[in-house]
């Protein structure tokens, strides 16, 4: 969500900080980064707080230099430490009257206290999503530097975290499946509010299919921090592609009181010429402005419709298969740092293996992973932090109200993505038991009010286990069904099939480890068997390998050297043989040669079938075409088992030719190389 309208610019704090700001992405164009350097100290023995290391006057002479953002896990003299470190630095504040000032911080790893100028600010607890503090009062009200000092502690190797430690007591339970990286690890800034702003907003937009028109839905969050009521007006711009759509709406008045928050509901409906569908090949989005007094906000939005219905997810009414990948927020050097480099690496070499429907991982990575999947069309479900919970855990109401606390702190960041199809309550917990049943119960109703337009579910791997009725395991709650299956796929995938008939099943983890007795090519026969299995089955929506790329480890079965070898890439992004395999078998369409004819001045004629797979993945297919070295030719719209025979001329008497798939998007998809001399040549004279 972008802010505009904030007056104040700190313009030699954001020159000093230009360096740092340019590597991560704040969508509040007008906010003031606290990026750059911070001075850093850990505190094995945890007595920071009590020796007041927050103070403005506290020796420094010992702390160390640091760049914020900043992961202190991968500085090897604290790899692998766990406990608390702090992070200091000044910043210069002129105060304005009738203005408050927002600290926001997108993510902290894991237990976060925050002092300004002596003062404690406030706690959070949750290492993967964002929260702020107004803190109007703790700046000195005269021009002059302020003191920030925060606290950060990454042990969430004990009972009661999330992610956080099993309580079976046996050995290497403790151990999250991934590195408890710690840090300021997302951007952390300041905004400056008039008393009266937009604190959130929500857009809900409903295209009918058949009409063609689409029902739009804001729902405006105002924080009226003044001393006294207010009936605000709102007032509203929607734009796509520059281009401003004149809207009709209906709008509830309400007041706000002071030092409240209150919630004001707008609606209207775009006209069919003004509706254009947002899908994983034509991601359109539109942008709205919500403007509340001298507060003006700006976020973007999709028009598109997701159901499951007979056994079948479908995107805008139209059914689509397609397959996807988990990805660890681990990089070598970066540790959970997300850069927008690294995020445009990632996504690109995921969409371009074919990977479009994902549930990432299991927990939230950063924004920009979002808004890049909006602008480029991908599907992703994302996932709040019950990894492997245990039954006593699952039915503790401390642990219970931390989990909704991250849920609604990830819904109300992510709620308008058109990206985001589904919600994921959690990971691999014992769902047949009845504290997972009740989990799984419970935490979809509670999602369902944050959010009713999204799909819900979570990853089981409970269903491996053939359970012999439906209401045996917590999937029964689900509006689509997501197993972690590692092998014996076919009889699997048919059993949770009679079980839940109606319901498609998506693949939420699946794989195998590229250092297995046949090594990385054990993972592209893995593949190419799984492929076979699947492809039987109609019912099979997504399939999301198990990971996209390798990811450092402390759990059971790690390797010596710290890594777990499960990717399409390597900790590099360096891509295995199975890249390639996925890439090929992944691909909605298959190339074939068909003929060659030989022709007079060099000039000769290969003719290509391009067909539509009918199996897996399977959709539509629209505005692709084929690339060769010298031209593009666009392949025929084609529905699923749909084919058409293209023919390309090709100059001199080269003996292969290769062709790549391109989307709509830019994106190549299939790579193919044509052998051009071991058929029957016709002449064309």
């Amino acid at each position: 969500m972008k802010h505009l309208g904030h007056t104040i610019l700190l313009i030699v704090l954001t020159s000093l900080l230009f360096p740092a700001l340019a590597q991560y992405t704040i969508r509040d164009p007008n906010a003031i980064p606290l990026h750059g350097q911070w001075v850093f100290a850990m505190d094995p023995m945890d007595v920071g707080e009590t020796a007041k290391w927050y103070r403005e006057d506290a020796p420094l002479g010992r702390w160390n230099k640091v760049t914020v953002p900043h992961c202190f896990s991968v500085d090897p003299r604290y790899q692998f430490y766990t406990g608390t470190a702090w992070y200091r630095r000044t910043f210069p504040w002129q105060p304005t009257a009738g203005k408050r000032v927002i600290l926001h911080l997108d993510a902290s790893y894991y237990e976060t206290a925050i002092w300004i100028n002596n003062q404690k600010v406030g706690t959070h607890e949750g290492g993967y999503t964002p929260f702020q503090f107004d803190v109007t009062s703790f700046l000195k009200a005269t021009g002059s530097d302020n003191t920030i000092a925060i606290s950060v502690n990454n042990n969430t190797w004990r009972v009661g975290t999330i992610p956080g430690a099993k309580d079976y007591n046996e050995p290497n339970d403790p151990f999250p499946g991934w590195v408890n990286y710690g840090g300021l690890i997302r951007p952390i800034y300041l905004t400056v509010e008039p008393d009266v702003y937009v604190e959130n907003v929500k857009t809900e937009a409903m295209p009918d299919l058949i009409k063609g028109t689409a029902t739009l839905k804001i729902k405006t969050r105002i924080r009226n921090a003044s001393g006294q009521t207010v009936t605000p007006k709102l007032a509203f711009r929607v734009e796509q592609n520059s281009k401003p759509i004149t809207l009709v709406w209906k709008q509830q008045l309400g007041n706000v009181a002071a030092n409240q928050t209150a919630v004001l509901e707008t609606e209207t409906v775009l006209k069919a010429a003004d509706v254009k569908l947002w899908s994983i090949d034509q991601p359109t989005l539109y942008d709205i402005q919500v403007v509340a007094a001298t507060d003006t906000v700006r976020t973007h939005f999709g028009i598109r419709k997701v159901e499951v219905r007979n056994a079948q997810l479908l995107l805008n009414g139209q059914p689509i298969k397609v397959a996807g990948g988990n990805r660890v927020v681990d990089y070598p050097g970066l540790g959970s740092l997300e850069p927008d480099w690294l995020v445009e690496k990632d996504m690109r070499l995921m969409k371009e293996a074919g990977m479009e429907l994902h549930r990432l991982t299991h927990y939230t990575p950063s924004e920009t992973i979002y808004d890049w999947a909006d602008r480029n069309g991908m599907l992703i479900i994302s996932e709040a932090g019950n990894w492997q919970l245990t039954p006593r855990e699952m039915d503790n109401d401390t642990i219970r109200t931390k989990f909704r606390q991250q849920f609604r702190e990830m819904a109300e960041r992510d709620w308008n993505h058109p990206c985001v199809i589904a919600y994921s309550v959690g990971n691999e917990y014992l769902s047949e038991q009845p504290a997972g049943q009740r989990w799984t119960k419970d935490m979809i109703a509670y999602a369902r009010e944050l959010d009713p337009t999204r799909l819900y579910t979570f990853a089981s791997m409970r269903l491996n286990i053939m359970p012999k009725k439906p209401e045996d395991e917590a999937s029964q709650y689900c509006d689509f069904i997501s197993t972690n299956t590692y092998g014996n796929h076919l009889n699997i995938l048919k059993h949770i099939h009679s079980l839940y008939p109606d319901k498609p099943i998506f693949i939420s983890e699946y794989g195998t480890r590229a250092d297995g007795k046949d090594g990385e090519m054990g993972q592209v026969t893995h593949l190419e068997k799984f492929l076979t299995d699947v492809r039987q089955l109609p019912y099979i929506v997504g399939t999301s390998w198990w990971s996209f790329n390798d990811y450092l480890s402390r759990h059971d079965g790690t390797n010596p050297d710290g890594t777990r070898p499960w990717g399409l890439v390597r900790g590099d992004r360096s891509k295995r043989p199975l890249y390639q395999t996925h890439q090929t078998g992944m691909a909605p369409v298959t190339v074939e040669k068909i003929s060659w004819e030989t022709g007079s001045e060099g000039v000769h004629t290969l003719k290509l079938r391009v067909a539509a797979r009918n199996d897996f993945p399977a959709y539509a297919i629209k505005n692709y075409s084929l690339k060769t070295n010298n031209r593009t030719i666009p392949i025929p719209d084609l529905q699923p088992g749909q084919q058409a025979d293209i023919s390309i001329p090709v100059r001199g008497f080269d003996k292969t030719l290769t062709v790549e798939v391109m989307k709509p998007t830019g994106f190549s998809i299939l790579t193919q190389t044509i052998d051009l001399t071991n058929d029957t040549r016709t002449s064309s004279r």
